[in-house]
C-alpha cells in the first residue's frame, strides 16, 4: 500500500456530540456521531534544511511537499530524485491497517524532498505555517515579478466553461461533503475537465498537492490554457502558486484580495471570483 492511501485513511475523525435541535418549538438534546476533519502538524524538509512546518489534513503529503518547495521557488530547476515519509510515528494517531492480518505501518510527520543537493540551501520559514494562509504582504507581489514572467496566454477561457468547472470541482469535494471544512482545488483543462482535485484544512495546502501531483507527474508548467480552481478566497498566495505552475486562469468560489487582483494583472493571468451557475466577476484583466 502506497503512503498516501494510508494518509487517506486519517483525514477524517468520528466523534460523539450533543446535537441541540429545535422539535416542536421547544430545544432538545440528542447525542450523536460527527464527523470532524482531521488537522495535523507535516514538516517539509528540503534535502538537509528543515523549510516549514504547516497544520495540514493528513494525505497526499509528498505531493504537498513538493508543491510547497516549487511553487516557493525552492528547487530552482532542481529535479525532484526523491521524496518520502521520515521513518517514525504519526502524530497523536495511529495509522489503520486496510485488512485484516496486515502489517501496520507507520509514518512520521515529517517529509523530506531531496534533489541530492542541486537546489540550493533554502531559508527556512519561522514558527509553523497555520491551516488558514501562508506569508503575505505588499513586498511579495515585488519578489514574485522578478522570479517570474508573465504567463503565456493565447486566449482567454470560455466563460461558460469556468462555471462548469465549479459545479464539477464542488461535485468531487468528498471530504467537504463528509465535514463541511475542507478546502478544494483542483487543476482543470480548456474543455473543464478536471484533472487533479484535493481536499485540505488549508487553502494553500490543497493547492499544492493539485501543483505538486503534477510535478511529480512531469508537468512542471502546465500547458497555460489551463486553469486553476480553488475553494475558498484568492489570496496573493494563491495568485502567487497559480503563477509559478503557469496557469492562466485562477477561479474562486469567494473574492480575491486587492492585492492578489494587482499580482494576476502582473502576470497576465485571468482571476475571477464569486463564480456561480449564474455568473462570476472578472478582476483580471482589467476592463478596457
Amino acid at each position: 500500500m502506497d503512503s498516501d492511501a494510508l494518509d487517506r485513511a486519517t483525514d477524517v475523525a468520528d466523534v460523539v456530540v450533543t446535537q441541540v435541535r429545535a422539535l416542536d418549538g421547544f430545544l432538545q438534546d440528542r447525542e450523536a456521531t460527527d464527523r470532524l476533519i482531521v488537522e495535523e502538524p507535516l514538516s517539509i524538509r528540503l534535502d538537509d534544511t528543515l523549510v516549514t512546518t504547516t497544520m495540514r489534513t493528513p494525505g497526499h503529503d509528498l505531493e504537498l511537499a513538493v508543491g510547497f518547495c516549487f511553487t516557493e521557488g525552492l528547487l530552482h530547476d532542481a529535479p525532484v530524485v526523491d521524496v518520502a515519509h521520515c521513518a517514525g510515528v504519526r502524530f497523536g494517531r495511529a495509522i489503520p491497517t486496510a485488512s485484516a492480518g496486515e502489517t501496520k505501518l507507520t509514518q512520521s510527520n515529517t517529509v523530506v524532498v531531496r534533489t541530492a543537493g542541486r537546489a540550493p540551501v533554502p531559508t527556512p520559514r519561522l514558527g509553523t505555517t497555520s491551516s488558514s494562509c501562508g506569508w503575505c504582504g505588499s513586498e511579495q507581489l515585488e519578489a514574485l515579478a522578478a522570479r517570474l514572467e508573465p504567463v503565456d496566454v493565447a486566449a482567454t477561457m470560455d466563460r461558460a466553461t469556468l462555471m462548469a468547472v465549479a459545479d464539477r470541482a464542488r461535485a468531487q469535494q468528498g471530504l467537504f461533503r463528509d465535514t463541511g471544512a475542507s478546502h478544494g482545488a483542483a487543476a482543470f483543462d480548456g474543455d473543464a475537465n478536471i484533472v487533479v482535485l484535493r481536499e485540505d484544512v488549508g487553502r494553500h495546502n490543497a493547492v499544492d498537492k493539485v501543483i505538486g501531483r503534477l510535478h511529480l507527474d512531469d508537468r512542471t508548467m502546465v500547458p497555460s490554457d489551463w486553469g486553476l480552481f480553488v475553494s475558498g478566497r484568492a489570496s496573493i498566495e494563491m495568485v502567487q502558486k497559480a503563477w509559478a505552475a503557469g496557469f492562466g486562469t485562477l477561479i474562486a468560489v469567494s473574492a480575491p484580495t486587492a492585492l492578489a487582483v494587482d499580482a494576476a494583472r502582473r502576470a497576465g493571468m485571468t482571476l475571477a471570483g464569486f463564480v456561480r451557475d449564474t455568473g462570476f466577476n472578472i478582476y483580471s484583466p482589467a476592463p478596457r
